[in-house]
């Protein structure tokens, strides 16, 4: 093996601790959900380099784990991040399946008493995506969604007449039809974004490359 093949599947230079171990915070690439926090060694991170999902260290059980290996709900790694003081790790993954062994979409959902309940902003818009997509594909009968689908006109008039309700709710300062008149526009772009094969990735892509960038008058 060449000297730079060697260098560039090295760990990283890791602060671990007395075991060899450092946490590895486990984030839907997606939402934006935290969904778990695991171990990992320097062996375990070569594995979820080398098969590109995760793999951890199992401190019960004194061995590596290959998430999902049974379940099937493996984790495809998208993306990952050493954190400042190189003690830990940052994971965002595209989840198969649920990251708690509970079925729980991710394992922090115990409450603490004391505390708001923890919410993923963006976990509702790409459900509602998911199902839109699923409802293009299979269009069953009496879906509203298949309807807007085979109706180019009505797609596009929806959206109109969304985004008026919601200057009207917003004029009218009422919270909760403002949020829901929000909702109302935010499903009918979603379902005209797919009917162009774009979405929320490509939207937030362009967002992000916005930001710093000049103020558009």
């Amino acid at each position: 093996m060449s000297d730079d093949k060697t260098k560039a599947n090295a760990s990283p230079d890791f602060t671990k601790d007395p075991r060899g171990l450092v946490p590895a915070i486990v984030q839907d690439a997606r939402t934006g959900e935290v969904l778990m926090l695991a171990w990992q060694n320097a062996e375990a991170l070569d594995a979820t380099r080398e098969s590109g999902e995760a793999t951890f260290f199992s401190r019960s059980r004194q061995a590596l784990w290959h998430k999902g290996a049974t379940s099937g709900h493996v984790q495809r790694i998208k993306a990952a991040a050493l954190d400042c003081d190189s003690d830990a790790v940052l994971f965002q993954v595209e989840p198969a399946g649920p990251a708690c062994h509970t079925g729980a979409r991710s394992c922090f959902h115990e409450e603490l008493e004391g505390f708001g309940p923890t919410h993923a902003a963006l976990h509702g818009l790409v459900e509602v995506e998911r199902t839109i997509a699923e409802r293009r594909a299979s269009a069953p009968e009496g879906s509203y969604v298949a309807k807007l689908f085979g109706d180019e006109s009505k797609r596009h008039k929806k959206v109109g007449e969304e985004a008026t309700e919601l200057v009207v709710a917003s004029l009218h300062g009422h919270r909760e039809e403002i949020i829901g008149e929000a909702a109302d526009l935010f499903f009918h772009a979603l379902v005209l974004l797919r009917a162009h094969d774009l979405g929320l990735a490509e939207v937030s892509a362009e967002l992000e490359r916005r930001i710093g960038a000049p103020r558009r008058e």
